[in-house]
């Protein structure tokens, strides 16, 4: 992927922490969270692309049997909402979209969890909801799952959380947070958003917020539940990608 986009990696390091380890009759659980940086060359500048992963490794008899993402441990790390913090969201209604602040608090947050929002167990379109209102964004439709984009405490919209929900809520926006679809990602700026269906079925899975341009003037992207940071947008070295993969392209408005 990165040789046909003229990059090359020139250098990776990788660390991991274990968190904590578990025997049961002749297995052992071993949960670890493993952070992986690439040192990025393209053209005459570098940059550095970031992955987190909570992993969880089984040993049986002493032999590794398995080594996978752990969904399991990212739901025990569940935040509780802080009502404090969300009514200080509530007061920015009629903000217009500010890119910086939304990129700044997605390069804030890309690798942990606002307290301040409930925490889900497939937490990409909740991060990015979050990064849109840190921008400004408008809520609209509180109250109604199935309306707007909104937040509240203990209740949200299915576009809020869900991605399916979001790149169908940014296509048929009126008012609020909209989106305008483009041809192509490199029409897109830092702000703007990604949405992805792997299989190309026509359920879309993964959302993702543009952080930065490469010197080709393509997106490097942040996103969380495999959490990442300046990634290349087209995700083929993602396991969910499939040669059907399609994009939508949002340029962000309010």
């Amino acid at each position: 992927m990165h040789k046909e986009r003229g990059a090359e990696i020139v250098k990776v390091s990788v660390e991991g922490d274990i968190v904590r380890s578990s025997s049961l009759d002749h297995q052992l659980f071993v949960d670890y969270c493993m952070r992986t940086e690439y040192l990025i060359q393209l053209k005459d500048e570098l940059y550095i692309e970031e992955e987190r992963e909570n992993r969880r490794a089984i040993f049986t008899n002493e032999e590794l049997v398995e080594d996978a993402f752990n969904h399991q441990f990212e739901l025990e790390r569940e935040a509780v909402a802080d009502p404090t913090v969300t009514m200080h969201q509530r007061n920015m209604n009629s903000r217009p979209y500010n890119r910086r602040e939304a990129v700044r608090y997605a390069e804030r947050w890309w690798d942990d969890y606002n307290p301040g929002y409930r925490k889900f167990t497939d937490n990409c379109t909740n991060f990015i909801s979050q990064c849109l209102r840190a921008g400004g964004a408008s809520m609209t439709g509180h109250s109604n799952r199935e309306k707007g984009w909104w937040y509240r405490t203990d209740k949200w919209s299915l576009s809020w959380a869900v991605a399916h929900s979001l790149r169908w809520y940014l296509s048929g926006a009126q008012n609020g947070l909209r989106g305008i679809e483009k041809e192509r990602a490199s029409e897109l700026e830092p702000g703007d958003l990604i949405c992805y269906d792997f299989d190309g079925d026509g359920r879309w899975q993964h959302t993702t917020i543009v952080v930065a341009k490469d010197p080709n003037g393509e997106p490097l992207v942040n996103a969380q539940t495999a959490n990442s940071r300046m990634r290349y947008w087209k995700y083929e070295d993602s396991t969910a990608w499939t040669p059907n993969i399609k994009y939508k392209f949002f340029q962000i408005v309010t």
